[in-house]
């Protein structure tokens, strides 16, 4: 399988005892919703809470990634098992999605995949949606393994200021890159120096990733040479729509600044 699947494939596969449906859908303030599906899901969707489930609560940094005992904990509850054959999905076509993508690949789960297109291409497709109601599973078994080279820190990212080990893509809006625009949490708008900034809309097209042709071309034209990639945003979560985009098309390295501009705005005001 690849990284990404279809909503045709996923309606065949959809009764397979290993298949685990995630509906990692958030309430954000970051893009328009429309909330007009807000109360239905894909058959047999399990709804993901990232904000309160799968995020370290003992920060005050928003989204970050738990350590692997509350993750274990957590993917239990929701019956997943080592054998679990992960598809996650958000009803935006592609926002939350790959950022859970991400948090289980960085646990050490390798079969996991993400819908192109979310809800919205299932919808178009006329498959089969039901409405979203709490359900409790079976515990499952999952095991959490950590890959520490998964995630960069504060400290990293200053030290590869220096050494220029690594790239540092950025995935917020050219505004908010170049310091034209506000951002949403209080803190200065602008750029960790010698970042590049590729929107993460830039690799999507209606809802959907570009073809892989086009990905190409994307980060060819940002001369991505062979060097380790850290993908950051304002706080982890469209850092990983980049970051898939590029798994999709590139061998090199890749991680993700967790903290993101977040924190290194607020180191800077401290």
């Amino acid at each position: 399988m690849k990284i990404l699947v279809s909503s045709e494939w996923l309606n065949d596969n959809i009764n397979d005892q290993d298949l685990i449906l995630l509906d990692a859908s958030q309430k954000t303030k970051l893009v328009k919703v429309d909330h007009l599906h807000g109360n239905i899901q894909i058959k047999n969707a399990r709804s993901f809470n990232l904000k309160e489930k799968f995020s370290d609560t003992t920060t005050s940094l928003p989204n970050m990634l738990p350590n692997s005992t509350v993750f274990k904990r957590e993917s239990r509850i929701l019956g997943i098992n080592n054998s679990s054959v992960i598809v996650i999905y958000d009803d935006l076509g592609i926002f939350f999605s790959p950022r859970v993508w991400w948090m289980f690949k960085a646990m050490g789960h390798q079969k996991v995949y993400v819908l192109n297109g979310g809800l919205k291409d299932w919808l178009k497709k006329g498959f089969i949606t039901e409405p979203k109601i709490p359900k409790s599973y079976s515990l499952g078994n999952f095991k959490a393994c950590f890959n520490s080279n998964a995630v960069r820190s504060l400290d990293a990212i200053k030290r590869n200021i220096k050494r220029k080990d690594e790239i540092l893509i950025d995935a917020r809006s050219n505004n908010r890159f170049k310091g034209l625009a506000p951002e949403p949490r209080d803190i200065p708008s602008g750029s960790i120096k010698d970042s590049i900034n590729i929107p993460y809309e830039t690799v999507l097209k209606n809802g959907k990733y570009k073809r892989q042709e086009d990905l190409v071309q994307i980060f060819k034209n940002h001369n991505i040479d062979n060097r380790p990639l850290i993908f950051s945003c304002g706080s982890g979560i469209t850092a990983c729509i980049i970051l898939l985009a590029s798994e999709l098309v590139l061998t090199n390295q890749k991680s993700v600044y967790d903290g993101s501009w977040t924190e290194w705005a607020t180191d800077r005001m401290e």
